[in-house]
């Protein structure tokens, strides 16, 4: 008597729908010719598609932007090419960080402490239903609710695959060490974090600092940044899972290896940037990224002075931890780095 292979029929289905795989094959040349609707969505009929758009212009004469963009491009393939070995397919939880906008056919993967609450701003006027017409009127806490967004681990495996196909993806990212420097600032010295100061702070001065008082411990305040250094190449850090998104690489958060990002905007040259998203996606006349206050920024320079304190071991250690990112993203090793 032949025993029903039903149920190990239904644990086989149970563990393929728990373990998401994302069958994503890279187009890196073209994007797809004809879209595929999902239900409910449509799907470039009223609007130009922005992909289509970017790779009709490749083929024309290329604007010194247009040509800016496509080098960024073709180095992040070439970088990965070379320094990425093993591949492997995408899973839902690769995909957290990538706001869609199904209205304007866009993927945006989000890196914080670079202008990601300006974008998500934008992106609410965009596909938001008339709530808001000027990013800087939402409150940047709102745009950093969740459910204001909708991520693109949220949809079928069809739809990703869809979306990922047809629409303009695009990320922005930052000299590394310019971006974490900002985010140490604004997480562990200004007084109104208060949460990054339990959650963190405490943790890394009772790991990194010898003899501390009882009110640090407590408060968790008053990290200084060799604290902080010291904290993120301890291995016990590593080991306890993903880095908070603050200061999590880049390439771990969005994947550029794994996903063929159609545009790679830069901090250094944000304004222009995002002009050409907004262009590309036939929205500059509705909407207008917000400008920032240069006064406060992270620059070079002021990284350089929270450098001084840092010793080569410590230096080289850090910079191996955040290398991809300089690869991927063609930044050069900081002049002020005592390793070298």
């Amino acid at each position: 008597m032949i025993k029903p292979k039903f149920g190990g029929m239904f644990l086989a289905t149970c563990v393929c729908s728990f373990f998401m795989i994302i069958f994503y094959f890279q187009n890196t040349s073209k994007p797809a010719k004809e879209q595929t609707g999902v239900k409910g969505v449509e799907l470039g009929k009223t609007r130009r598609n922005p992909l289509q758009t970017l790779y009709n212009a490749d083929q024309l004469d290329l604007s010194a932007v247009q040509s800016s963009l496509r080098g960024r491009r073709e180095l992040l393939e070439e970088a990965c090419l070379t320094h990425t070995r093993k591949r492997r397919v995408l899973t839902s939880d690769d995909l957290r960080h990538i706001i869609v906008d199904d209205k304007h056919s866009l993927l945006y993967c989000y890196v914080p402490k670079v202008a990601c609450t300006n974008w998500k701003r934008v992106l609410m006027v965009l596909t938001g239903d008339g709530r808001y017409r000027e990013p800087l009127a939402i409150p940047a806490n709102e745009a950093h609710v969740a459910g204001n967004h909708r991520t693109l681990s949220e949809y079928s495996t069809a739809e990703i695959n869809s979306r990922l196909r047809s629409y303009l993806k695009f990320i922005f990212v930052r000299e590394p060490f310019e971006r974490l420097v900002s985010a140490y600032r604004n997480k562990f010295t200004r007084s109104y974090n208060t949460a990054f100061h339990k959650r963190y702070g405490t943790k890394i001065i009772r790991q990194h600092r010898p003899d501390p008082k009882p009110e640090a411990l407590e408060r968790g305040n008053d990290v200084s940044f060799k604290e902080f250094v010291h904290y993120l190449v301890d291995p016990r850090t590593q080991r306890e899972g993903p880095f908070n998104e603050h200061w999590e690489r880049v390439h771990s958060l969005c994947h550029p290896c794994l996903i063929h990002y159609d545009v790679v905007g830069k901090y250094e040259t944000l304004e222009q940037d995002t002009r050409s998203v907004l262009h590309l996606a036939g929205v500059e006349g509705e909407v207008q990224f917000p400008t920032s206050s240069k006064g406060t920024r992270t620059n070079g320079g002021m990284t350089a002075q929270f450098f001084k304190n840092i010793s080569p071991f410590y230096q080289k250690k850090l910079f191996n931890l955040y290398r991809m990112d300089f690869l991927l993203f063609n930044y050069s090793i900081p002049e002020y780095l005592r390793f070298r």
